[in-house]
C-alpha cells in the first residue's frame, strides 16, 4: 500500500466507532475495510445487499475521470466489480483492498478534501 499513514490517518479522523461517516473518503475507507473484513474473516457469509451497497459506493466515487487516467479508472471497476461478484467466492488478498484505499487517498488529495456527506438512511452496514 502506497498511502497507509494517510489512510490510516482518514480512519482514524473520519470513521466513526459505529455507523457510517459523514465525510466521503471516510465512508470509502469504511466500506472498504468491511469488505475486507467480511471476505476474509467470515468468507463473505453475511453477505447481502448491504455489502453491495458498500462496493457501489465505493465505485460510485471513485469513478471520477477528473481525478483518475483512465487506466486507473478501469483498475477500479474491475476490482469493483470483483467484488461485487464474490459472495460465493470471496477475494482474500489484500492487493485489491489496498489498492481501493490507495485511490481513495488520491481522490482526497486531488479534492483537496475533507469532503462531507450525507448519511445514507438505507445502508445499515
Amino acid at each position: 500500500m502506497k498511502y497507509f499513514e494517510q489512510a490510516k490517518e482518514i480512519w482514524t479522523k473520519h470513521v466513526p466507532k459505529n455507523g457510517q461517516s459523514d465525510i466521503v473518503e471516510g465512508e470509502l475507507i469504511r466500506a472498504i475495510e468491511k469488505l475486507r473484513w467480511e471476505a476474509q474473516s467470515n468468507g463473505n457469509g453475511n453477505w447481502d445487499e448491504g455489502f453491495e451497497l458498500l462496493a457501489s459506493y465505493i465505485l460510485k466515487i471513485l469513478n471520477d475521470n477528473e481525478v483518475f487516467k483512465p487506466d486507473a479508472l478501469l483498475e477500479i471497476k474491475s476490482d469493483v466489480n470483483t467484488l461485487l461478484t464474490s459472495e460465493y467466492e470471496p477475494y482474500l488478498e489484500d492487493d485489491l483492498y489496498d489498492r481501493l484505499a490507495d485511490r481513495v487517498v488520491e481522490w482526497h488529495l486531488a479534492k483537496n478534501g475533507p469532503i462531507k456527506r450525507a448519511i445514507n438512511p438505507n445502508l445499515y452496514r
